[in-house]
């Protein structure tokens, strides 16, 4: 008998340290080759660390959260025979390595902030026989279930056990997969009962958006405009579209408005870019690499589309449906998540009245879509008079990086877009 310990590999070039996300195993735990050990996120990606022996799990190298150190012992197992040695070879654990759910793009870190040291092994407690039965039961000896921590952790703190349940699609549980589970078995509370307090580490993704966002408040001097626009026509050609797609796709509103942004960005260059305020340089961009925010089980994900201004309303569409999928389904790569230039957000029908979106760092603007709603309006009637109508209108948002973007350029960018899309055959024209 002997010990093997697994060294936290080099996992991407320029990587000091990662954070533990999830365990799959706990002191006391055996564990076969190739088994899974846990996933460990950079700010790159997440990646899913694999064990090279069969022994058992005696020592770890910290709790979800916590950061390690590249080379740091992340686990210690009790191994027979020749297989023991002192530390797993670098070279053959980075073989192993798997690139799971690349994170939402580029990670920022506070300057003065110095690596966190990696934490001291857990110690197993004195070796205890477990019952052959309750092994064979044990969740650690379940086929892998695809679920994201939040959904996992929910599931812990309600003693399901996931291998039970299975997913409506795609293969991987989300949270209305466990709502139905509790619906069937009844185990919804009573209306209005009280819920206990409840502790949630942030960690992982959460952690990462938590660090973005936060940097961007405190070092961008965001301002935000909001221009009502009457959609009425766009709807209807978008209606028009949608009666004679034949095999295209359907449209949203979303192809639609990042058209009409896309042919209005040439003529604002500075939203249009990034800005390297330690360098003190901004870029601005010719083409239109458009962040799409998107909600997925991990947290928001920020996925590319890449030269937005060359792709027809069509190809907008299917590229909007591929990245939304991936993102959510966690098989989006780091090129996916990463070199936009511009974003936009929306929340589709729960998108409000109007919007302050943070911007995208090191962007310097981000557009914001709300609500559609229905009211009346004075139109013209053709005589030059006027009459009252039903008219769908939507407020756009946007806000900006006031030390690159002025309040007039970010005011005249948006006018530009309402009059394209108040008159969308111009969206069709070459």
């Amino acid at each position: 008998m002997g010990k093997f310990t697994f060294n936290l590999p080099d996992i991407g070039e320029g990587i000091a340290e990662a954070e533990i996300v999830t365990w799959h195993v706990k002191v006391g735990d055996r564990i076969e080759e190739d088994g899974k050990i846990a996933d460990v996120m950079t700010d790159k990606a997440t990646v899913e660390m694999e064990s090279p022996v069969t022994g058992t799990v005696i020592a770890v190298g910290g709790e979800e959260g916590d950061m390690i150190a590249i080379g740091s012992p992340l686990v210690v197992i009790a191994v027979e025979g020749d297989a023991a040695e002192d530390a797993a070879p670098a070279a053959a654990v980075a073989e192993r390595i798997e690139v799971e759910t690349p994170d939402a793009g580029d990670v920022e870190r506070a300057a003065a902030a110095a690596p966190a040291p990696a934490s001291p092994l857990t110690e197993a407690a004195p070796a205890r026989a477990e019952p052959v039965e309750a092994q064979a039961t044990s969740p650690a000896h379940h086929a892998k279930v695809l679920a994201s921590p939040a959904v996992r952790a929910r599931a812990a703190e309600l003693g399901i056990d996931l291998a039970q349940i299975k997913p409506a699609e795609g293969g991987r549980l989300r949270h209305a997969d466990l709502d139905a589970f509790l619906a069937y078995n009844g185990a919804w509370r009573a209306a209005g009962a009280k819920r206990a307090d409840e502790t949630v580490k942030v960690i992982g993704m959460r952690r990462r958006i938590a660090e973005n966002m936060a940097a961007s408040k405190r070092n961008i001097p965001h301002f935000s405009y909001v221009e009502e626009c009457d959609v009425t026509a766009l709807e209807d050609l978008r209606g028009q579209l949608n009666a004679a797609h034949g095999e295209r796709p359907k449209l949203t509103m979303l192809p639609l408005l990042i058209a009409a942004i896309c042919r209005t960005l040439p003529d604002f260059p500075m939203l249009n870019a990034r800005y390297d305020d330690e360098a003190g340089v901004v870029t601005r961009h010719g083409a239109v690499h458009l962040g799409m925010a998107t909600q997925t089980d991990a947290g928001l994900m920020v996925p590319v589309i890449r030269d937005a201004q060359d792709r027809n309303l069509w190809q907008l569409a299917s590229e909007i449906r591929r990245l939304a999928d991936s993102a959510r389904s966690g098989s989006a790569t780091s090129e996916e998540l990463s070199g936009s230039t511009i974003t936009i957000t929306s929340l589709g029908p729960l998108g409000g009245v109007a919007t302050t979106p943070v911007i995208n760092r090191p962007e310097v603007a981000i557009i914001g879509p709300n609500r559609i709603v229905e009211r009346p309006m004075f139109v013209p009637d053709g005589m030059g008079g006027e009459r009252i109508a039903k008219r769908k209108l939507m407020n756009i948002s946007i806000s900006c990086d006031h030390r690159v973007v002025d309040g007039w350029d970010a005011a005249s960018f948006i006018q530009a877009v309402k009059r394209l899309i108040e008159t969308p055959v111009l969206l069709l024209a070459d």
